[in-house]
């Protein structure tokens, strides 16, 4: 649910994108065009970004963020929201920031810093977005296969992509994780428990942590770091106030493997496939039990779909592929299995024709055998 699903929309709305590039912001420049954008302090973009509704919106851009003047739009809260007005540092789109050196390689990244400042209202449904984007390789166009969300404040009964799959703290906070995939990208959210009205924090720490759950390595792009809001329900008054990003190479460069990676060769397994089919959908629930004598740490699954088959979502993974050879990676939290233990993923997906399941499975390189 979220304005990543403008990949639905493809390149060719994103392409009046450039119809709308305004030159830098004088204070309480007001932009009601659909993606209309202009830039603040020849540094960062600010953007309109309409995309779920046809209903208008507008925004006040200043000289340090932007508030949102008018929101008509209604978005259904089980669904996705209707906008993400948003001020950014990187490459969205094919639009990238002024001066920018983004994308820049994870393992090439000393620092990443940021600082932002909201102001919220009472009895609209929203939240308080704070983005960051990376892709397996350096993207300037069209969305990226991996999603970092924070957010700040949540107003309504909304929620993020996926489902809860633990608690973390991260710079010194506590967060609750969500993990799953909107169909278009792969989306890890950080929710806060209660609304953040402003932070100065490391944008390597959230990276690090997606890192360490397996859905992305240091050979990744960061390509950009965004806030803004996600309105679902009016949302007139809500307002970046600040906003500042930094991200300095040096790193060590090079592409690394994530510490994750699993070693091959050395598993004994066994893979339970269940599924449930309708129509021209199914879903399919996969247990991979240890039956070695030794615990796994990092695995990688690989199977093959029957032809005419397609992954549209999956959950407690990171999937490479969408049909025929797929690789099903631990998202982090499940990576390790103890000997004699089992840990379970999903997906969902359709096909055509007969439904078949796949014949074979291999464990970190090592064939299963089936139940």
């Amino acid at each position: 649910m979220r304005r990543s699903l403008l990949a639905l929309l493809a390149l060719g709305v994103f392409a009046a994108v450039g119809l709308f590039l305004a030159g830098p912001a004088q204070a309480d420049t007001r932009i009601c065009e659909q993606y209309g954008t202009t830039t603040v302090g020849g540094r960062y973009t600010v953007m309109n970004n309409r995309w779920g509704t046809s209903a208008e919106q507008c925004i006040n851009v200043t000289g340090s963020g932007f508030s949102i003047a008018s929101q008509q739009g209604t978005g259904s809260t089980s669904g996705a929201p209707v906008s993400y007005p948003a001020i950014y540092f990187g490459c969205h789109y094919g639009n990238c920031s002024p001066g920018t050196n983004l994308p820049l390689q994870v393992s090439a990244i000393s620092s990443a810093t940021s600082s932002i400042g909201y102001t919220y209202v009472s009895g609209a449904t929203y939240d308080a977005a704070y983005d960051i984007w990376l892709d397996p390789s350096p993207k300037k166009t069209g969305v990226n296969a991996q999603e970092i969300m924070i957010w700040f404040n949540r107003q309504g009964s909304i929620q993020p992509i996926g489902s809860k799959v633990a608690t973390a703290t991260i710079g010194g906070r506590s967060w609750d994780v969500w993990q799953g995939s909107n169909g278009s990208n792969a989306v890890v959210s950080y929710v806060a428990p209660s609304p953040i009205s402003s932070w100065s924090f490391s944008v390597l720490d959230f990276v690090n942590d997606v890192k360490n759950r397996g859905a992305i390595t240091s050979s990744w792009y960061l390509t950009s770091i965004q806030a803004g809001f996600e309105p679902w329900i009016g949302g007139a008054g809500l307002a970046v106030t600040s906003f500042s990003a930094s991200v300095n190479g040096g790193g060590g460069g090079g592409p690394t493997t994530s510490p994750s990676t699993p070693s091959t060769g050395s598993s004994a397994c066994r893979v339970t496939y269940g599924t449930n089919v309708w129509n021209s959908g199914f879903t399919a629930t996969v247990t991979v039990a240890n039956t070695g004598n030794t615990a796994i740490n990092g695995w990688s699954l690989g199977f093959t779909l029957p032809s005419g088959q397609s992954v549209t979502g999956s959950w407690n993974t990171t999937l490479s592929g969408t049909s025929g050879a797929i690789t099903a990676r631990d998202a982090g939290h499940n990576g390790s299995i103890p000997a004699g233990g089992s840990t379970s993923f999903g997906f969902q997906g359709t096909y055509g024709g007969s439904f078949a399941s796949p014949s074979a499975f291999t464990l970190n390189g090592t064939a299963c055998t089936t139940a």
